[in-house]
């Protein structure tokens, strides 16, 4: 049995790998700000057998407290999500950069040699791997804002302009984070591997792709698309896709992302590095959006294509969890068809966030 510290471990994640570690028999305990873009009370579900410290990570005395005695810290503590625009910047270099180093320098003043997991995100990659016919593997041309204006929502071949096809995505890709998010999430994978580095500490990046399923926020820009698709089906609208609907994207069940942070805490001290959580079943939006509205019930408004974009996002992001699976032991348990007819009638949570984001034309 292991002291565990879980940041973030109210939240939609964190919550879940709290109940994961707690029935593996670990002594766990949780700092969270409850942020109101993703709170707007204290969560219902949490786990009684935890001990709980409400603070934010920039605090020292939280800190301090927090990080006192542990083995092992799980930090899934961070603001998600594209957000309304670039106005963000600053709340997410503080919640997700800032936080991360504060929480590293008290690490750090007790000389804390044990495991770090971190959350981080497909985000990190922007657009995912592509094969070009005349050239092979090959990077993405940048969509730029007068491409979406125009409809023109496929990637390009950066040596012929030639259409691209997309594969999954591995953890020794090129990273390109395309949005502020993005850029926090990788900046914490570096600042955790430069403490890794220094102190000899095991560190483990968990590139979420994109986690769907109960105690997700609603009502929220800063939510994932599964969750700003169910809320449209609860207000009596259909969920509308962005683009032609055929972007593609691996939805991963949170139970699936909490079991790979438990193998990922247990794993022995000479495995690091970059570890992709998807659930090996890709599918495009408007195929999610349709399952959703499935699961919802025959009287659900239909999904729809409406065009439109918003800056920041990628066409093509899916990944392999090939090296998790075969240095973690990771395997996805839930298929998205039924995770997502699942989460059709899996309770939400209020939070204090905006509407949906609108999307540009």
């Amino acid at each position: 049995m292991s002291r565990i510290l879980v940041t973030g471990g109210a939240g939609f994640i964190g919550s879940f790998v709290v109940d994961a570690l707690v029935a593996d028999g670990h002594e766990v305990r949780i700092v969270d700000a409850l942020l109101p873009a993703a709170h707007n009370e204290l969560p219902s579900y949490l786990n009684g057998a935890a001990e709980y410290i409400w603070g934010d990570l920039c605090d020292p005395d939280v800190t301090n407290r927090a990080v006192a005695g542990v083995d092992a810290v799980s930090h899934q503590a961070s603001m998600v999500g594209l957000g309304v625009d670039f106005a963000d910047v600053v709340d997410y270099a503080a919640n997700n950069d800032l936080a991360t180093a504060a929480l590293l320098r008290t690490l750090h003043e007790r000389n804390f040699t044990g495991r770090i997991v971190l959350a981080s995100s497909m985000v990190v990659y922007g657009d995912g791997q592509y094969r070009c016919a005349r050239h092979g593997a090959v990077r993405a041309r940048a969509r730029s804002e007068t491409h979406l204006r125009r409809g023109e929502w496929d990637v390009a071949c950066c040596e012929c302009g030639g259409r691209l096809f997309a594969e999954a995505v591995t953890e020794d890709a090129r990273t390109d984070p395309q949005n502020v998010y993005a850029a926090t999430k990788l900046h914490q994978e570096h600042l955790v591997s430069a403490y890794g580095r220094e102190h000899g500490a095991p560190t483990v990046a968990l590139r979420y792709h994109n986690v769907y399923g109960p105690r997700m926020p609603r009502d929220t820009p800063y939510a994932g698309v599964a969750s700003i698709f169910r809320s449209e089906l609860e207000n009596g609208r259909g969920p509308r896709v962005f683009e032609d609907g055929r972007q593609i994207r691996d939805f991963v069940h949170v139970s699936d992302v909490a079991a790979a942070n438990v193998l990922a805490l247990a794993a022995s001290s000479d495995i690091d590095g970059a570890f992709n959580v998807a659930s090996g079943d890709p599918c495009t939006l408007y195929e999610m959006a349709q399952a959703l509205t499935a699961g919802f019930g025959a009287d659900a408004p239909a999904a729809s294509i409406v065009g439109g974009y918003r800056l920041g996002d990628v066409r093509h992001v899916f990944g392999s969890a090939d090296r998790a699976r075969s240095v973690l032991g990771y395997r996805a348990a839930t298929h998205y068809k039924a995770g997502i007819a699942e989460f059709a009638h899996s309770p939400l949570r209020r939070s204090s966030g905006h509407a949906s984001a609108t999307a540009r034309r």
